[in-house]
This record gives C-alpha cells, sequence and structure tokens, in this order.
C-alpha cells in the first residue's frame, strides 16, 4: 500500500500535500504522449506522488514505468507547478494540493502498455491535443510554446 492510502486511513478527505512527478514525453516527431486519466476522465501527462524514501527522478521513472510501461532515459527538467492550479478533488472526494515536478522525456524504451489509472495512451500532434485535459496539461502545453 502506498504513502497516500496510509495518510488516507487517518485523515480521510481532509486536503493533504502531495510531491508529485510528471514527464511531458515526447517521440521522434515531436508528438506528446496522453494519458486518460480513469479516475478524472480527462487527458493529462503521465505521473504520480511520490513515495517515502524515493527522491524526484525515481518517482518519475517509477510512475512513468507503472503507468505506461516505459522505461525513460535521461529526463530534462522542465519547471515546478504548485497552487491552486495544483489543487484537485478527486471524485471519491480526496483533496489534494501537488507540488508537480515536470520533465521532458525525449529518450525511452518499452512499448506502451496502459495500467488501472488509463484508459488510454496515445501520442498526439501539438494541434491536435483533445479539449478535455487536466488543468495541469493546459499549463505545460502553454509553458511548452516558450520553452527552448
Amino acid at each position: 500500500m502506498g504513502y497516500i492510502s496510509e495518510i488516507r486511513k487517518f485523515v480521510g478527505h481532509a486536503p493533504i500535500m502531495c510531491c508529485a512527478a510528471g514527464a511531458i514525453i515526447l517521440d521522434k516527431d515531436n508528438r506528446i504522449l496522453l494519458q486518460k486519466r480513469s479516475d478524472v476522465n480527462l487527458w493529462g501527462n503521465p505521473g504520480g506522488a511520490m513515495e517515502l524514501g524515493e527522491d524526484i527522478e525515481e518517482t518519475l521513472k517509477r510512475e512513468i514505468n507503472e503507468e505506461t510501461g516505459l522505461q525513460i532515459i535521461n529526463p530534462e527538467f522542465f519547471t515546478i507547478y504548485s497552487g491552486e492550479d495544483e489543487h484537485l478533488i478527486y471524485p471519491n472526494g480526496d483533496e489534494v494540493f501537488y507540488v508537480n515536478v515536470v520533465y521532458i522525456v525525449r529518450e525511452y524504451t518499452g512499448d506502451l502498455t496502459k495500467d488501472e489509472e488509463s484508459e488510454e495512451l496515445k501520442f498526439f500532434k501539438m494541434n491536435e491535443i483533445p479539449s478535455n485535459t487536466t488543468k495541469t496539461l493546459k499549463n505545460i502545453l502553454n509553458d511548452l510554446k516558450t520553452y527552448n
């Protein structure tokens, strides 16, 4: 059982803070990998919560492998998101304020395989992103426009 599940035993649905890592995974054609999340039914970038004792890159690698089946290589730090845009109330009532450390990933191995957190995994051209996306993904896409 993960850290968040253990904390929820004590605090129920009350707001918690959580550190997370996410990836902007780009293929050779500069398309972005998106995950249609089964919990909120929105498209977002893959990633997830840190477990006790992990460093942030370990979290990134573990979460990306769990959610996509990919093993990432040489992640490049992009930015950190926090505040109200990272406030989420899940359908079950759990409330979280994330500190989300996001990386760009251009190198990876493996085959795409989704887990129970994903309804679908798909690469999209930047001008063909679905409209039903997470707040975080909207911010990431906006910030990517000015990134070198």
